[in-house]
């Protein structure tokens, strides 16, 4: 239950800084994740780019961080692989329960519609 409450009150430190660009520092303690689990999904995942500063270091937007919790999401929480994780996030295959349903052959109709049939005739007899 703690636990919760934390991740709100971080969520909610995070809306009420509203700062353009955040360090990675900062990120890390947004997200709870560590510094060298970013570096790291920098390098799987295209669409995580912060930008680096003169300094060289990294400068991450909104954007970046909304992307961070959401891999955080799918990969510590609901346990996806980084290629899965990466599959989701490039649209390239839906979360489960969110799939688009894909038409029924003609064989697959008619062999459903025999079995309504046969259980409304069964329903009946009964």
């Amino acid at each position: 239950m703690t636990a919760i409450f934390y991740d709100t009150l971080k969520i909610k430190y995070f809306h009420a800084m509203k700062k353009l660009y955040y360090s990675i520092g900062e990120v890390s303690e947004i997200t709870d994740i560590e510094p060298h689990v970013l570096r790291y999904w920098e390098t799987i995942f295209t669409d995580l780019t912060p930008r680096k500063n003169k300094a060289g270091n990294r400068t991450y937007k909104e954007n970046d961080i909304t992307l961070i919790l959401k891999l955080k999401e799918l990969i510590q929480e609901k346990k996806y692989s980084t290629a899965g994780a990466k599959k989701i996030i490039e649209g390239e295959e839906p979360e489960p329960g969110k799939e688009k349903a894909k038409p029924l052959s003609a064989e697959v109709q008619k062999d459903l519609k025999e079995v309504k049939l046969f259980l409304e005739k069964l329903k009946e007899k009964l």
